[in-house]
């Protein structure tokens, strides 16, 4: 599986961003989407993810309530949508996917991973 992010940029705190991820390859069935950031020389964290259906979603507290998560499978791609934007969200995102039953939070066990679109916020 492929996974290609796009849509990052810079936007003013408190603007809003729309961030995809579209995947290709193998995928006749969906995965478990999840959505992380990184911030150079910090640990990359979980920030949401989304069941195979999209009828579950999960989200760090840190973005509860300003951002969503959805997908669309037809197209095979999953969206997180970001609003109330803060200087602290600024990182790169990085969509990845696993092909288990269960969603994570976990970064390890994500087996595939996009190549990263980064997202700034002025202050």
């Amino acid at each position: 599986v492929q996974l290609q992010a796009s849509g990052g940029g810079l936007v003013q705190a408190g603007g809003s961003l729309r961030i995809s991820c579209a995947a290709s390859g193998r995928t006749a069935r969906p995965y478990v989407m999840g959505w992380f950031r990184q911030v150079t020389g910090k640990e990359r964290e979980f920030v949401a993810a989304i069941n195979r259906s999209g009828a579950s979603t999960y989200y760090a507290d840190s973005v509860k309530g300003r951002f969503t998560i959805s997908r669309d499978n037809a197209k095979n791609t999953v969206y997180l949508q970001m609003n109330s934007l803060k200087s602290e969200d600024t990182a790169v995102y990085y969509c990845a996917a696993d092909s288990g039953i269960l969603t994570t939070r976990e970064a390890s066990k994500y087996l595939y991973w996009g190549q990263g679109t980064q997202v700034t916020v002025s202050s």
